[in-house]
């Protein structure tokens, strides 16, 4: 029997590999970053771990480990005043540690969302809603992407309480979801908003959410820390009840082992570090423009730091790839199951460290691969 599932492993990744779809882990690579979420620089700045690290030379006891649920001793005062901080920070009632945005959407749409309710999907949303969408017994529709007559259109066919679920800036297109025409439809149909803010945080203020004052018309929003922040982690961000109510029960939290001390006093050092030098926004929005100015194919809007430019094809997206890293330019190849057949992409992402010349030699290049076709 156990030979019998060997064999079927390996024959899918065989498969896989087959189709030039196989993964393999990776080192990161010596070079011009274009691949990495540390759009501000966060987790590589001197000057933020300097800061971090004379907070805890003052406070050795934050390098304890978690050691349980918080339900049972993984809780402490530091994590509690990081939480009201963050919800300060963000202009809402409460916030919620968890490990990653994956444990938080989890935790979020397996929990809320009963039988007989509907979660109503863009069809772009991340992965991680998906699968907390699985462990719900609520219905779940797709809506095209971005598309608010298909989502009105859903929601005026839907009995009983329903969900919308978005990411304020799509991971693998890098576009802006229009949050606050989402907002008006949530209310115009009574349903409840949920936002996944993971790659806006940190690089348009706090996110699109509270940048754009929607604090009170989204049930919940999820802020990550392991992009923009520099740091790991993240944080639900909702009313006191909901709050509570996941506290109690939702099991993504309740059997998850708590974030240590010294995750969540990095994101706490990282937000006020972040305040302090607000001209690393200036600097990747001016890298944005700059990469912009090249006139390049994209999926992607203005001011994205992510920029997804179209290479359909397995075999013309390897060798686009291939032809950059020999450069020392490292992009992240977007290939299936993550992106439809037909819709591959290199994914760029933007940092408020890259140089003018860095850009000025991958677009260069990128230009001449196209002109090449």
């Amino acid at each position: 029997m156990r030979d019998d599932v060997q064999a079927h492993l390996s024959q899918a990744l065989s498969d896989r590999e087959e189709q030039g779809i196989l993964r393999k882990l990776r080192m990161r690579q010596p070079g011009a970053d274009f691949y990495s979420n540390d759009y501000l620089g966060l987790a590589s700045n001197n000057a933020c771990h300097e800061m971090l690290l004379a907070s805890l030379h003052d406070n050795p006891q934050w390098l304890r480990g978690g050691t349980g649920s918080r339900l049972v001793s993984g809780n402490s005062a530091l994590t509690l005043s990081v939480e009201d901080f963050i919800a300060a920070e963000h202009q809402t009632e409460r916030a919620l540690l968890f490990p990653s945005g994956y444990m938080a959407n989890l935790a979020l749409f397996s929990c809320l969302p009963k039988r007989n309710d509907t979660i109503l999907l863009d069809e772009f949303v991340h992965r991680s809603v998906l699968d907390g969408c699985r462990l719900s017994f609520a219905g779940k529709i797709r809506f095209q992407h971005n598309d608010l007559g298909h989502l009105e259109s859903r929601l005026a066919k839907t009995k009983g309480k329903c969900w919308i679920a978005v990411e304020s800036l799509y991971s693998m297109e890098g576009d802006f979801a229009p949050l606050h025409d989402l907002a008006v439809l949530a209310e115009r149909y009574g349903a409840s908003l949920i936002v996944d803010e993971a790659h806006a945080m940190g690089v348009f203020g706090h996110g699109l959410v509270c940048d754009g004052h929607l604090q009170e018309r989204v049930f919940a929003t999820v802020v990550t820390y392991g992009k923009a922040m520099g740091a790991h982690g993240a944080a639900i961000l909702s009313h006191g009840t909901v709050i509570d109510y996941l506290i109690n029960f939702a099991a993504p939290f309740i059997y998850t082992t708590g974030l240590p001390d010294l995750f969540a006093a990095t994101i706490r050092n990282n937000y006020i570090f972040l305040q302090n030098n607000p001209h690393l926004r200036e600097d990747l929005q001016n890298r944005i423009r700059y990469f912009s100015a090249a006139g390049l194919p994209t999926l992607s809007g203005a001011g994205s730091p992510i920029q997804a430019i179209p290479c359909p094809g397995i075999a013309r997206l390897a060798a686009a790839k291939e032809t950059l890293e020999a450069q020392g330019l490292y992009t992240f190849a977007v290939r299936p199951p993550t992106v439809k057949s037909g819709s591959e992409r290199l994914r760029v992402s933007l940092h408020a460290f890259n140089t003018h010349a860095e850009i000025q030699q991958l677009t260069d290049l990128l230009k001449e691969f196209y002109d090449a076709e």
